[in-house]
Formats: C-alpha cells, structure tokens, sequence
C-alpha cells in the first residue's frame, strides 16, 4: 500500500523518528509510520505524556494522537499486508523482514524529505544489530539524511515514541475493521489463547489460514 500522509505544515527544519508497529502478529497488517517536528516541539513532547506506546492504555494512545497530529510537522503511516511480509519471510521481494521494514522505513523518509527540511532521521531498529539496519537504511536514502538507529530507540526518543503512538493507533483501527469482518481473533499474536482458539477454528472450518493471516509464520504450521 502507498504512503498515507496523515499532516503536513512544515516551516522550519525538523528531526524525524520511525517505529513500527505488529511485526509479531500472525494475523493482520504491520504499521510502519514517521513524524517529524522541530528539535525545540519534540523535547517538549514528554510533557504531554507521549512515550512508547506499549506502555500507554489504548485511550491514552488515541487521545495522544489527536494531540500529536496537532503538534507534529508531518506525519504519516505505511501499512504492510500480510502477502507483503510473506514474501518478504521467504525471500521472493526482500533478503528478510528487516530487509522489508528498512524500506518501508525509507519510503516514509522519502515523503517526508518531499515536504520537509530533514536534519536527521532516528529510527527503532528491529536488527539487533542497529548499525546493521541503519546502514541500510542510509544506504536505500543514498546518504542524504543522517540516521541514527538505536534498539528500543522508541524508550529514548521522543519524536520516535510519536510514531510509536501513530503507528500502534492506525493497527489497531485497522485490527477492529478486520475482526467486524472476521470475527474476534484477540491481539493476532501467537502468545494470545483467544488468537489460537479462533485460528483452530478457522482451520478446522475453512482448511487453510485466512486470507488476513501471515501464512509464513510457523504458529500456523504448528496449529
């Protein structure tokens, strides 16, 4: 899917975080997104309360989010199906699912350095090895913006703790969509007894994974 630019005003030059959100699922989309503010905006950003959104309730997200989208110079989200990771998981479009994530990383980068005056770019890094990921993504950017690729980068960044927020909020919108559709399948996580109950019944009803599933996953295999 194409880049979904959620704000746009910029001004003046602006430092830009990136986070994802539902790389573990087996079932449903990842949420790839990006926002961007001045320096002096995303230092104050911790007084509002925005930090990584795992640690905040499902209405402190969203009420960040009416705010952030308020504050921030740009915004926006990349949503990854299921098919796209798959055939990132076995090779066919990217080495890996870090491969993938990097460039969608670099196409929400790319929209920004459109509207924006990019200074620099920090990023969550799903390697272990950050420099890894971020050599690349510097490499896919041809080196025009620095970037700084940290693990768990969404603990010590602010504005990386706002696309956190983004990203996390737009899944879960997309989550509840799914299962009007679906049904209840719980978080999508392999961890989740709700998700394994209704993927055992999907599987014993239908034959093979939905079509909102992540058929690389070996969880499916497993059930």
């Amino acid at each position: 899917m194409p880049v979904r630019v959620l704000r746009e005003n910029c001004s003046e030059a602006v430092i830009l975080g990136v986070d994802e959100a539902g790389r573990g699922p087996m079932i449903g989309p990842m949420v790839v997104a990006a926002a961007a503010a001045p320096p002096r905006v995303a230092e104050r950003l911790t007084l509002f309360g925005v930090r990584d959104s795992k640690t905040l309730s499902p209405r402190s997200r969203e009420r960040l989010r009416s705010l952030l989208l308020s504050l921030l110079s740009f915004a926006a989200v990349r949503v990854v199906e299921p098919a796209e990771i798959d055939a990132a998981v076995y090779g066919e479009t990217h080495v890996n699912l870090n491969y993938l994530e990097a460039s969608v990383a670099a196409e929400l980068v790319e929209e920004a350095l459109k509207a924006c005056r990019v200074e620099k770019v920090f990023v969550d890094s799903p390697d272990p090895v950050a420099e890894r990921f971020g050599e690349h993504l510097s490499r896919l950017l041809e080196g025009r913006v620095p970037i700084v690729a940290e693990n768990d980068a969404d603990k010590k960044y602010p504005i990386v703790s706002a696309a956190s927020i983004i990203a996390k909020t737009e899944r879960d919108r997309l989550v509840e969509e799914l299962k009007k559709r679906y049904g209840d399948f719980g978080s999508g996580y392999p961890s989740d007894q709700r998700t394994r109950a209704w993927a055992r019944r999907w599987l014993s009803e239908h034959g093979e994974p939905p079509p909102i599933a992540r058929k690389s996953w070996k969880s499916w295999g497993r059930l």
